[in-house]
């Protein structure tokens, strides 16, 4: 299964992927920015960026993964999703990580309270951006996403809907040539 053919380009969802992996992206940006701004040493431990500990790798971390935030925004779509869905796992297990090493030599990044909670919080958000309209009991029918997990399903459905639309349009043939004559 191909993520990124799963959803049409023009899809509704398409958006929530977009600004959701954008503005999660800039957030991070300006926090790396804000951080190397501050030339830290790599590996220091005194630097703090809008109340969260900070040093020059944690810094380089955040431009990155905001740049891919950023560039997944840019592209959209499925890849969006599965971006976000990623980033925002690795964001919960940098914060349990971090959460167990605080005050030990094993916290190279510097991380305080602050950022665990900052870890979580930007985390679920960002997975929650990458699970929308992917993961839910009641994703309508038309979902790519559900289709795909109910195939034999969606197959009837297609069929029920073709015949229709083949009845619809022999009414509608008939219609025409009675009204010809």
């Amino acid at each position: 299964m191909k993520l990124q053919d799963e959803l049409p380009l023009d899809h509704h969802l398409a958006g929530v992927y977009r600004y959701g992996a954008a503005f999660c992206g800039v957030v991070l940006l300006v926090f790396g920015c804000l951080g190397l701004a501050d030339a830290l040493k790599p590996f220091g431990t005194n630097g703090n960026v809008a109340g969260l500990d900070t040093n020059t790798a944690l810094s380089i971390i955040s431009l990155t993964v905001g740049a891919a935030l950023v560039v997944g925004g840019i592209v959209g779509g499925t890849f969006a999703s599965g971006l976000n869905m990623t980033v925002g796992t690795l964001f919960l297990l940098s914060g349990f990580y971090h959460l167990f090493t605080l005050d030990r030599p094993a916290n190279f990044l510097d991380f305080g309270m602050p950022n665990v909670v900052f870890s979580f919080v930007v985390g679920l958000m960002i997975l929650t951006f990458g699970m929308y309209g992917r993961v839910s009991s009641k994703l309508s029918h038309d979902n790519p996403f559900w289709r795909r997990r109910h195939p034999e399903q969606a197959a009837r459905e297609d069929k029920q809907r073709a015949a229709a639309q083949a009845e619809l349009t022999a009414r509608e043939r008939s219609t025409e040539s009675t009204s010809g004559r």
